[in-house]
C-alpha cells in the first residue's frame, strides 16, 4: 500500500513539474512574437528566443547528469526549479534596461534549470513503472505539459501583448519616432509582473518538494551493464537525434503558426489562439494514447503512425493553398495542416524514450542526459525555419519538416533496433 501511495505521490509531483516544464516553454510561443515588435527585430533575430532558451540543453545536459549521479533525482529537480526561478528574475532587470540580450541571457537561465528538470524528469517517469505502459504515464505528463502550453500563451498575451499593439506602432511615421520609442518602453515593462509571480512560485514549489517524501530511485539494483561505453549503444545515440529532429518539428509548428497567421492575412488578435490549437490536437493525441496503449495497441505501433502523419502532414502545409472557414477563422488551409502536426508529433515522444534507454541499465542517467541534448533542436531548427522564411517566405520554409519526419521514420522502423555499430546486427 505504501509502494502504491508513493507511486501516485511521484506522479503527481511528475505532473505539476511537466505543467511547469510546459507554461515556461511554450511562452515563447507569445514571446517571440512579442520581442519582434518591441525590438523591430527580423525572423531570423526573433527567433534567437527559442535558440537561447534550448541550446542551453545543449551545453548543460552532461553536468546535469553528473549532477543527478552526485546528488540523485530529488535534490536535481530542486535545483533545476531554483535555477529556472533566477532565470525568470532576470527578466525584470532585462526590461528595466530594454535589453534584448539580458532577456536572451535570463531565457538561457530558464533553459539551464529546465535541462536539469528533464535529465531527471523524464527517466524517472519511464522507469518508475512497467517499461511497457512508459508511454501512457508519458502521455499523462503530456496532458500537463500541453494543457499548460494552451493556458500560457493565451495568459501571457492578455498581460503583454495588446490587439493594438502592433497596429498602433506601425502606423507612427518616422517624425513620430520619440512616441513609438515611448511605446515600446511600455510594451517591454509589461513582462515584470508575469516573470516576477514565475521566479516566485518556481522557488516555492522546489522548497516544497525539497520537503517532500518523493522516493528516489536506486539504479545499482537494476541491470548492469559493465565496463560498456554509452556510445556503443546505436539505439540510444540514433535516439537522440530522434528527439532532436522531433522537438524541432513540434517547436517549429508553435512557434511559427503566430508569424505564418499573420503571413496569410490574419491579424495578430486572430492568429495568437493557433498554438493553443497546435497544443489541443497534441493533448487529443496524449488520451487516445492513454486509453489505447497498452491494451489495444502497443507504444511501437502509434509511433509509427505518428510519424508517417507527421510526414504527410509536413507536404500538405507546403503544397496545400485555398482559403478555408473553420472554428469562424477564414484563412489558408495550410495553417490547419500545422495544427494537425499536433497529433501527428503527440505520441513521438512517449514512443522514442522506452526504445532508446532501453536496456541500459546502471548508464541510464548519462542515457538520459544524450537524451536531452537532443531537445536542443529546440534552439536550431526555429532559426534554421526563421533563416529560410526571410529569404524566401514563411509557407515555403516549412520544406524543414520533411528531412526530420524523413528521419523519425527511419529509426521507428529499423534505427531503434541496432544493437552494434556494424551491418552484422542480427
Amino acid at each position: 500500500m505504501s509502494s502504491k501511495k508513493s507511486y501516485v505521490t511521484s506522479v503527481v509531483i511528475l505532473a505539476t513539474l511537466f505543467f511547469i516544464f510546459g507554461f515556461i516553454s511554450w511562452s515563447n510561443a507569445i514571446l517571440i512574437p512579442y520581442f519582434k515588435i518591441a525590438f523591430q527585430l527580423t525572423s531570423f533575430k526573433a527567433y534567437l528566443v527559442a535558440f537561447a532558451f534550448y541550446i542551453s540543453y545543449l551545453i548543460i545536459s552532461l553536468p546535469s547528469s553528473i549532477l543527478l549521479n552526485k546528488f540523485g533525482y530529488k535534490r536535481s529537480i530542486v535545483t533545476g526549479l531554483w535555477v529556472m526561478a533566477l532565470g525568470a528574475l532576470v527578466f525584470i532587470p532585462a526590461a528595466m534596461l530594454k535589453s534584448y540580450g539580458l532577456f536572451l541571457t535570463g531565457l538561457f537561465t530558464l533553459g539551464t534549470g529546465l535541462s536539469i528538470l528533464q535529465t531527471a524528469s523524464n527517466p524517472y517517469i519511464t522507469i518508475i513503472g512497467p517499461l511497457e505502459s512508459a508511454a501512457q504515464r508519458i502521455s499523462i505528463m503530456g496532458i500537463c505539459n500541453k494543457g499548460a502550453g494552451i493556458i500560457a500563451p493565451l495568459i501571457l498575451s492578455f498581460i503583454i501583448l495588446k490587439p493594438t499593439d502592433i497596429k498602433i506602432i506601425e502606423n507612427l511615421s518616422a517624425e513620430n519616432q520619440v512616441v513609438r520609442q515611448e511605446l515600446l518602453s511600455q510594451l517591454l515593462d509589461r513582462v515584470i509582473l508575469p516573470y516576477g509571480a514565475i521566479a516566485f512560485a518556481l522557488f516555492v514549489l522546489g522548497t516544497l518538494i525539497y520537503f517532500s517524501s518523493l522516493p528516489e530511485i536506486e539504479h545499482e539494483k537494476e541491470e548492469q551493464t559493465g565496463n560498456k561505453s554509452i556510445l556503443s549503444h546505436p539505439s540510444l545515440i540514433l535516439g537522440a537525434i530522434a528527439i532532436f529532429f522531433h522537438v524541432g518539428t513540434q517547436v517549429i509548428a508553435v512557434d511559427t503558426i503566430i508569424n505564418y497567421g499573420v503571413f496569410q492575412g490574419l491579424s495578430l488578435n486572430a492568429a495568437k489562439v493557433f498554438p493553443s490549437y497546435v497544443l489541443t490536437m497534441t493533448i487529443t493525441g496524449y488520451i487516445t494514447g492513454i486509453i489505447l496503449i497498452p491494451k489495444f495497441v502497443n507504444q511501437h505501433t502509434t509511433l509509427k503512425i505518428c510519424t508517417i502523419l507527421g510526414l504527410l502532414f509536413s507536404i500538405s502545409i507546403i503544397l496545400a493553398n485555398g482559403k478555408v472557414e473553420f472554428l469562424g477563422v477564414s484563412t489558408d488551409i495550410s495553417i490547419w495542416f500545422i495544427v494537425l502536426l499536433g497529433l501527428a508529433n503527440s505520441l513521438i515522444w512517449a514512443g522514442i524514450w522506452p526504445l532508446a534507454i532501453k536496456g541500459l541499465g546502471n548508464l541510464t542517467k548519462i542515457g538520459s542526459s544524450l537524451m536531452i541534448m537532443g531537445l536542443s533542436g529546440n534552439a536550431i531548427m526555429p532559426l534554421i525555419y526563421g533563416y529560410f522564411a526571410d529569404i524566401s517566405n514563411p509557407q515555403t520554409a516549412y520544406w524543414i519538416l520533411i528531412p526530420c519526419f524523413s528521419y523519425l521514420i527511419f529509426y521507428t522502423f529499423y534505427g531503434y533496433n541496432l544493437k552494434h555499430w556494424t551491418l552484422k546486427n542480427k
